[in-house]
């Protein structure tokens, strides 16, 4: 009698059926950004009007070239009250940040989850071929887990 062999019934792969979230579904499109000539006075204002911590700083074609932020204003409050001069003449290029991490709109909200939580930035701007497209901040992570958790999450 020859060996039969019996495998059984294969179980079916499971397959996680949800689409991935990117973050070009979730990113602001419409944003606040600057320029590194404006008056950082202007920019105070401009951050306390939009009730915003920061923005893209960029130049007439739109390409990314800093980020400031409220840490930014930070020092020039510091540094007027250092020096106990007016900052009226100082512009974003003496405050802003030129090492901006940015991410790609491809990529999964929960890679930007992660990325939030790895170096604590508030938003990252997003670029396309060299310009500014859009730009995702830790609340639009949460919206997006929100949403998805109302889809899927049980």
């Amino acid at each position: 009698m020859g060996i039969k062999s019996f495998m059984g019934r294969r179980s079916e792969e499971k397959v996680d059926k949800r689409e991935s979230i990117r973050v070009r579904d979730y990113m602001k499109r419409k944003l606040i950004t600057f320029t590194v000539d404006q008056n950082i006075n202007e920019v105070m204002e401009t951050i306390l009007k939009q009730r915003i911590t920061g923005g893209p700083v960029v130049d007439d074609q739109k390409n990314l070239i800093g980020i400031i932020s409220d840490t930014d204003l930070m020092q020039v409050i510091g540094d007027s009250r250092y020096h106990n001069m007016p900052v009226g003449d100082k512009t974003v290029a003496d405050y802003m940040s030129h090492q901006v991490s940015t991410i790609d709109a491809e990529a999964d909200i929960f890679d930007a989850a992660a990325r939030f939580l790895k170096t604590g930035h508030r938003r990252f701007p997003v670029i396309e071929d060299g310009k500014l497209i859009g730009q995702i901040s830790r609340m639009d992570v949460i919206i997006a887990a929100s949403n998805l958790k109302k889809n899927h999450w049980r």
